[in-house]
């Protein structure tokens, strides 16, 4: 969906996929205008054209059932269903999803499964609340495949590769940058981004980037994830269940956060501006650069 009036920017972007491809579902593809443009008076008294961030209820139902209502920008309402579930473990593969459908005439997201969803009715009922924004619970037990999960130890990240990460990230055209009050969150191979997604919420960015990597079928054991927002128990889980190991925040992090990366052995880095950085966990995977001085 487009406008004129409120062009969508180019962080706004996401890969389009094969729909004739095998076991791919069919999905709308109904982004919404990512800014609006309202009056404001600034301290002078002067009127402004300013632009603001959308906020849109999405209400997301499954085989026609209720399942829950997000807070959304809307960048990217297919592939935030789709990791969603991915995310909230209620499938385990692109496979099992048919049709994703998008109807903001109703605020609605139609997900459509080639087989009914084993156990729904019991995960629904068992649900943890969260530090979410934009979400604010998840479904079954939150720490039930911690200990399943193995993360790949081959791979490493070099403290220039982090830097210029950090430096994509920073020139990289955001609607925070002309709007403000959004997470952004960025799959990265190396320095390259592949993807960069904003959400009002930082769970429906890294949940919409899940969603996007089943789609186009994107490995994630050699990548890296940025986020804007803090590291809390659920950020790292999500991380850790798309096989990602490097985790890395502009922001700092929860006790739990530190506790689980600490368990799964992601390679977890906060406070990440610039050419600073805090390396908490998953210290084996870091290779920091070597100076003159330290050959000396």
């Amino acid at each position: 969906m487009s406008d004129e009036r409120y062009p969508v920017p180019r962080s706004a972007s996401i890969v389009r996929v094969d729909m004739n491809a095998p076991s791919r579902p069919k999905i709308t593809h109904a982004g919404r205008p990512l800014t609006f443009e309202v009056e404001a008076v600034n301290e002078r008294g002067e009127a402004l054209p300013t632009p603001i961030a959308g906020e849109h209820p999405l209400t997301l139902y499954v085989d026609k059932r209720e399942l829950v209502t997000l807070m959304t920008l809307g960048q990217a309402p297919e592939a935030l269903a789709i990791g969603y579930l991915r995310n909230q473990r209620l499938v385990s593969s692109i496979e099992e999803i048919a049709a994703v459908q998008v109807d903001w005439e109703t605020d609605a997201v139609a997900v459509t499964t080639r087989k009914a969803i084993k156990g729904l009715t019991g995960k629904m009922k068992k649900r943890t609340v969260t530090t979410g924004c934009g979400q604010g619970t998840v479904f079954g037990d939150l720490m039930d495949e911690i200990e399943s999960i193995k993360l790949r130890d081959d791979v490493q990240l070099a403290e220039e590769t982090l830097y210029g990460l950090l430096d994509a990230v920073r020139r990289h055209e955001t609607i925070y940058k002309s709007a403000g009050a959004v997470h952004g969150c960025a799959l990265a191979d190396g320095a390259e981004i592949i993807y960069f997604i904003e959400d009002v919420g930082r769970h429906n960015a890294v949940d919409a980037i899940a969603g996007q990597m089943w789609l186009d079928r994107i490995d994630g054991s050699d990548k890296i994830f940025y986020t804007t927002g803090r590291l809390t128990s659920e950020m790292v889980i999500k991380a850790a269940q798309m096989q990602i190991p490097f985790l890395v925040s502009r922001s700092g992090l929860t006790e739990m956060g530190y506790r689980i990366a600490s368990k799964t052995g992601i390679t977890m880095l906060g406070r990440a501006v610039n050419k600073h950085y805090l390396l908490f966990t998953g210290r084996q995977r870091f290779v920091k650069s070597v100076m003159p001085t330290m050959l000396a």
